[in-house]
């Protein structure tokens, strides 16, 4: 009797430390679960953390799900706030920058982030436009002018040219100010908490910056401030132990690049770029007009890619620079997209720009744009190339075209608007079947664009802003001033290029060297007179907060 009441005792703790022990176990499940849930929110945060999205500079917000070509054309104006910067010639604010669950005074927020031309950095709430902070950074030179033809002019403005980038894991938004100083902000307070340190040349002419494995990259152009053509890094990792490295293209202040996305980083260790007209001798270090590639973590040239007809494109001013390339991967090759003022299309190997001889591209396109061969009023492609893959798996290419396509160029299938003028081409990056290499197949052409710029991805939408900026350099910064028009943001079908959604009139002025953002739902616009523009979904929660527990 005992000895059974015991084996009953026994059999029931037994069964009451089971239960315990799965109740702990389904606790710390749950908790597991919320873990995976909170890692699964901030790896696909939907952020826009620097110029087109990603340092590939595809343009693509591939986590993005709210708009859709059913629901773009519900998108409307949710807020304009005026900055309080002063533009300066043809420059205002950079692009903007976002970052979503950001700690600042008023909570967890989704933050946008723009810089003044002056030297000012602002953060604004994404829900309302509201200004959480600013911060003026300090010039510890004073600028010049008349120590270089183009110093203190549009070329060489004294200030803020470089689109800020974000580090979500340091709650830090980079910027170089007018001095060349670089600066680390808290994203939610605008607290200095890492430099100032001397990054590049005081008022250089530096562009959108990128980090990568805990290094800051830009690149300089035109020699504004005596600043020496190239790409330039710095490790911001150890706030007291700054490593700055320089990867030199030229002698001079030629082969500068000056495609507004900056450095162009692959997932292959590499940084790439499209360069200026001057020099190219590449035994004496010279590397213009031609598409270059350093080693990302030692800075020096690995390889290049010559065009054939590179003594054209100098004496025709076509330098690559206008444009930004554009890396992504193509049936486990890596390529490389890039077309300038020429209106030409080079698709390269990315590990191999050039092949053996450094002149023999995978493909290149006819003529696409600027039948009139001319450099200096904006013609041809501008800004910088993007790309997307649809649900399918079809690899697409977005070109943006100032001016009228080529008479004799390819023809689309389909027609969308006047085309007269500036349009959006698009292409599907096929196989070739003689080649097994990659060719361009054009599947549309949209029109109706004053001087597009650099298109953005997201959902089977493509969005580009109609910029309405003066690009006839001749008669100088004050005729370029002269005879601009609203910009205006646009919606299209990534598959047929059929306009969804047109801004009209919400937009007040134009913008030069600008490019938008999107994120969580959200499309977001700068233009000269420093307003910054939010556009959504009418009448949509676009906030990010993660799900009660009850959820």
């Amino acid at each position: 009797m005992g000895e059974n009441h015991e084996k009953v005792l026994g059999f029931g703790l037994h069964q009451l430390r089971n239960r315990r022990i799965v109740a702990v176990l389904r606790l710390r499940f749950a908790c597991l679960v919320c873990l995976l849930l909170a890692v699964s929110r901030i790896a696909t945060a939907a952020d826009w953390l620097t110029f087109a999205h990603d340092p590939q500079r595809t343009g693509w917000a591939s986590e993005e799900h709210s708009i859709s070509p059913e629901t773009a054309g519900n998108l409307t104006l949710l807020w304009k706030t005026k900055i309080d910067s002063a533009p300066k010639g043809l420059w205002s604010l950079t692009s903007p920058v976002v970052a979503e669950n950001v700690s600042t005074k008023e909570g967890n927020k989704t933050v946008v982030y723009v810089a003044g031309v002056l030297g000012t950095v602002f953060a604004l709430a994404a829900d309302t436009g509201e200004e959480l902070w600013h911060y003026t950074v300090k010039n510890f030179v004073e600028s010049r002018t008349g120590v270089y033809i183009y110093q203190g002019g549009f070329l060489c403005p004294n200030g803020i040219t470089a689109t800020p980038v974000i580090d979500k894991n340091t709650n830090t938004l980079y910027v170089i100010g007018p001095d060349g100083m670089l600066y680390g902000l808290d994203l939610g307070s605008g607290f200095v908490h890492y430099g100032p340190v001397q990054f590049v040349a005081p008022f250089s002419k530096n562009w959108s910056l990128s980090l990568v494995n805990g290094k800051v990259y830009t690149t300089l152009s035109q020699g504004c401030g005596n600043g020496i053509s190239g790409v330039y890094s710095i490790d911001v990792r150890d706030r007291h132990h700054p490593i700055i490295e320089q990867g030199l293209l030229s002698n001079t202040n030629t082969a500068g690049i000056w495609g507004r996305a900056g450095p162009v980083i692959g997932t292959n260790g590499r940084v790439y770029g499209g360069t200026a007209d001057g020099m190219f001798n590449p035994a004496a270090g010279d590397y213009s007009n031609s598409i270059v590639a350093e080693g990302l973590e030692q800075l020096s040239v690995l390889d290049y890619f010559l065009p054939p007809n590179w003594l054209y494109l100098t004496h025709k001013d076509f330098d690559l620079g206008s444009s930004s390339p554009v890396y992504f991967g193509w049936r486990n090759r890596n390529l490389l997209a890039h077309g300038a003022k020429e209106g030409v299309v080079y698709l390269l190997d990315a590990d191999a720009l050039g092949g053996k001889d450094h002149q023999t591209p995978l493909y290149v396109s006819p003529r696409l744009g600027n039948d009139r061969q001319i450099c200096c009023e904006g013609i041809g492609i501008w800004g910088g190339l993007s790309t997307a893959r649809d649900t399918s798996g079809q690899t697409w290419l977005y070109v943006p075209m100032a001016g009228p396509p080529a008479a004799d160029g390819p023809k689309f299938p389909m027609t969308n608007g006047d085309i007269s003028h500036g349009s959006v081409m698009a292409f599907k990056v096929e196989m070739d079947p003689k080649t097994d290499g990659p060719t361009l197949t054009p599947a549309w052409i949209a029109g109706n664009f004053d001087h597009p710029d650099p298109a953005v991805i997201a959902n089977g939408v493509v969005f580009s802003l109609s910029n309405g900026e003066n690009a006839i350099q001749k008669g100088g910064e004050v005729k370029r001033l002269e005879n601009t028009h609203p910009a205006v943001l646009r919606a299209l079908d990534a598959a047929t290029g059929k306009e969804l959604y047109n801004s009209g009139s919400a937009i007040s002025s134009w913008v030069h060297f600008s490019g938008l953002a999107l994120a969580n739902g959200k499309v977001y616009a700068v233009d000269h007179d420093a307003n910054l523009y939010c556009f959504g979904l009418a009448g949509r929660d676009h906030s990010t907060k993660p799900p009660a527990a009850n959820e």
